[in-house]
């Protein structure tokens, strides 16, 4: 098994959000299947490799280079690519635009993501491997003080503008702003958890890649109003396990939210549901993934004539191609 490199641009300060925490969660898992270690490309910190140093020397051969930060990795797969170098794809959230050479594998997240990236490079080796919930996610089946949780990053205007407000009359809702030391017991008190982050990734134009909250929340026993857009999509199921927020009016998501308030009761979610997601699961399957992409290395595929590309060219010329055939047949047909 090849020594893999994972590149992040930094550990902390203004790299520090949810994609960074799963990454770093993810490479102490690929510890547990292979040599791995952490290489930064943006800023240089104490008792970590730096991507440019690692390039200068021998060290970088007969490894593989995991990236992952959508804004830089279109840039770093040509810098490694000058090197022919090993490169992997840990795809998080998509819609940056970018299409990567098929020599490249691509780890995603949700399905949601790798089905976007099945339709955007239907000829590249493509993998899902869910991000992780700690098993410290769990009910406590303790009573709770707390009516209605919501953490503000990444709430919607609605939700905080004109929603919560009406609530706060109504009910004991809190509102974080800040890191929280504990989120599972914080969880553990609330009765209901608000996730609507469908405005903040528009804005972005990009998706919302995992959600590790909303999933979190669930596995709390938490009942969750929340969106539903990109990878929230791969678990969250309205009317099953979840409520779909800012559906039609206020009006019907405050009567939701009170009929739910007023008969609560736990979530009850089998923790097989969630099992997916969970350590063991996760390291199995990244064993299984990394051994296939190890194979695909093996075979030198830089120097393999690819599969002609789905793209517009090549559209073109199939719907020229299908519009002849069904002019000749209709012509055969009149004789």
């Amino acid at each position: 098994m090849r020594k893999l490199y994972f590149l992040i641009p930094g550990t902390g300060d203004k790299f520090a959000c949810g994609g960074l925490w799963a990454e770093l969660k993810t490479i102490e898992l690929a510890k547990k299947v292979c040599n791995t270690e952490v290489v930064t490309y943006r800023k240089r910190e104490k008792d970590k490799l730096f991507l440019d140093d690692l390039l200068e020397t021998k060290q970088q051969d007969d490894c593989v280079f995991v990236i992952s930060w959508g804004f830089d990795a279109l840039r770093l797969s040509v810098k490694l690519k000058r090197f022919r170098l090993n490169v992997i794809y840990h795809a998080h959230t998509t819609g940056y635009g970018f299409s990567l050479p098929t020599s490249i594998p691509i780890i995603t997240v949700s399905r949601n993501s790798m089905g976007y990236w099945g339709s955007k490079s239907p000829n590249s080796l493509i993998y899902y491997l869910p991000n992780q919930i700690s098993d410290d996610f769990y009910n406590y089946q303790q009573p709770r003080n707390i009516d209605i949780l919501v953490l503000a990053r990444k709430s919607s205007t609605y939700l905080i503008k004109k929603l919560i407000p009406e609530l706060q009359q109504r009910f004991k809702v809190v509102i974080i702003n800040s890191y929280v030391d504990n989120l599972p017991r914080l969880f553990n008190q609330a009765k209901i958890y608000i996730y609507d982050s469908a405005e903040y990734w528009a804005q972005r134009g990009i998706s919302e890649g995992f959600g590790l909250q909303p999933l979190e929340a669930l596995a709390c026993g938490c009942q969750v109003f929340s969106s539903v857009n990109g990878g929230l999509a791969d678990y969250l199921d309205p009317g099953f396990n979840c409520y779909k927020i800012a559906a039609h009016s206020c009006l019907f998501d405050i009567q939701r939210i009170t009929a739910v308030i007023d008969k609560w009761q736990y979530l009850n979610i089998s923790e097989g549901f969630f099992s997916e997601y969970r350590k063991q699961n996760i390291i199995n399957k990244m064993q299984s993934i990394l051994e296939e992409i190890n194979i695909f290395f093996d075979n030198n595929q830089d120097d393999a004539i690819s599969i002609s590309e789905i793209n517009y060219a090549r559209l073109k010329q199939l719907y020229f191609k299908n519009r002849f055939k069904k002019i000749i047949k209709t012509y055969l047909a009149n004789l």
